[in-house]
Parts: C-alpha cells; structure tokens; sequence
C-alpha cells in the first residue's frame, strides 16, 4: 500500500499541475501527462497495465473505496490524499467520485500492420465522437486507430471518458496526414462520404486485410485531398430525406462493414 502524503494548499504545485492538463490539451502535450478521473476508469487502466504516475484521493474516496485503492495503489508510483473541498477544484466532473489518476502518455512510433483493418479519423473535433468510435471500434473487432493532428485530443477528459477507458487499450497510430501515412505504411484507404456520387454504397465495397475506413469532420466532412488520395469513395445509402448521419454513427456503421467480410 502507498504511503500517501497529505496536501492541504491550493497553490500546491501538483494542485496546479491538474487543474492545468484537465483544461489544456497544451499542456497535456508538453508535460506528456493526462488525467484519469473515476473509481471504474481508473480502475480499469491498472487492470490494463497502466502505471499511474500519481494517484490523487478525497478524504472520502480514501475511506469509502478502500479495498479498490488498495488495487490501483499496486499500479501507482505516488499517492496524496486532499480534502473534498480542494479536490472539487481539480475535478472536471459535477459529482466527483474522489480517485484521479496522473498518467504519462505511452510512447508513439509503434509499426501498423497490413494484416489489420483501421479506422483513420481526420479533423474529428469533437471529443465524445473520438470516444464513441473508439468503444465501437474494440466492439467491432477493429485493430486500431489512426488520428491526424488536428483532430481533438485524445486524452482530453471528455475524450477518455466516452471511450470508457478504450483509448488506452485500443492501439492509436498519430499522423500529420492521412493519406501520406496509409501510403507510406502500403494501406488502402476508403473515404466516407455524404454524397450519392461516391465510387460504392459501404455495403459494396471488398474490404480485405490492410483497409481503412476514413471518417471526416463532422461539419465539413473528409478534405477533397483525402478524397482524392482514397483508393475509392464510398457512402451509406440513406432513405428518407436525412443528407448526412453523426459522425460516430456513420463510423459505427461502416466499421461493421469493413470487419464482417
């Protein structure tokens, strides 16, 4: 069990430090660090490997969840207890649950695979839909995840929090452009379009090992140069009079194509 150290202070350095990365995906990015709040996700990060830097506790977190502290205190390299007061300052959740976790981010440059099949997002911006395509996408069976850099941030809190702790388990390949990484890496790209003109309905397309669905941003959709990149355009076949589906329910839906053949 952690020996956990009392903090009182609101200028605190580590008090500070929180409260800064749960707001900025600035910070979050050159501390390398990002926070993990709630008992179940933090708990299910230890069972998955993850070494918590520091783990933050109420006063009635500490009493109330014992035999769980007890578990994430084995995946922790420090630990400090505050009171309830002063851990609703660091908190970005209305309730808090009282269990904050301070994680580094794992290291990036990992190798993709051409036998594996990919969702690629570009210019997703809003948080919950990145944690929603990343719950369907382990659903699914999908063997990763491939972000560009002017999507949102992964590890911001409302990020973790819709994937339930998937985007720490699911694998995550960075890029700066879509379609230069699928060709530097021999992957064949499918962008996912609104428009009736596409190349294929999704239910057409031959996916084999080494494909990827691409999903645009949700107001403006996939860039024409991405477009253009694919190895081809597909679409959802719509009926009714809706133009276009939410990001992460069309993503949902042509995930489940790209892995059911």
């Amino acid at each position: 069990m952690l020996d956990f150290k009392q903090i009182t202070a609101k200028d605190n350095r580590l008090v500070k430090l929180i409260s800064l990365l749960q707001k900025s995906s600035k910070a979050r990015k050159e501390n390398r660090l990002f926070v993990l709040e709630g008992l179940r996700i933090c708990l299910d990060a230890a069972e998955n490997g993850v070494t918590f830097d520091t783990l933050v506790l109420s006063e009635t977190a500490y009493l109330k969840f014992a035999s769980d502290i007890a578990v994430l205190s084995d995946n922790a390299k420090s630990g400090v207890i505050m009171s309830d007061d002063l851990f609703g300052r660091i908190s970005d959740t209305a309730t808090p649950q009282g269990v904050i976790a301070l994680c580094g981010m794992p290291e990036t440059g990992k190798p993709i695979s051409t036998n594996g099949r990919y969702v690629a997002l570009e210019s997703v911006a809003d948080p919950a839909n990145i944690g929603a395509i990343a719950r369907t996408a382990e659903a699914l069976g999908i063997d990763g995840m491939i972000i560009s850099g002017d999507s949102c941030d992964v590890y911001s809190p409302k990020a973790l929090r819709a994937s339930m702790g998937t985007l720490l388990r699911l694998p995550l390949y960075f890029c700066k452009d879509i379609i230069s990484f699928l060709n530097d890496n021999s992957l064949r790209g499918y962008a996912c379009i609104a428009q009736r003109d596409a190349d294929l309905k999704i239910g057409e397309a031959a996916f084999s090992d080494g494909d990827v669905v691409i999903i645009g941003n949700e107001a403006n959709g996939l860039l024409e140069e991405t477009r253009r990149g694919a190895y081809k355009t597909v679409t959802v076949d719509m009926r009714g009079k809706a133009e276009s589906l939410n990001a992460s329910a069309a993503a949902a839906i042509v995930m489940w194509e790209l892995i059911k053949r």
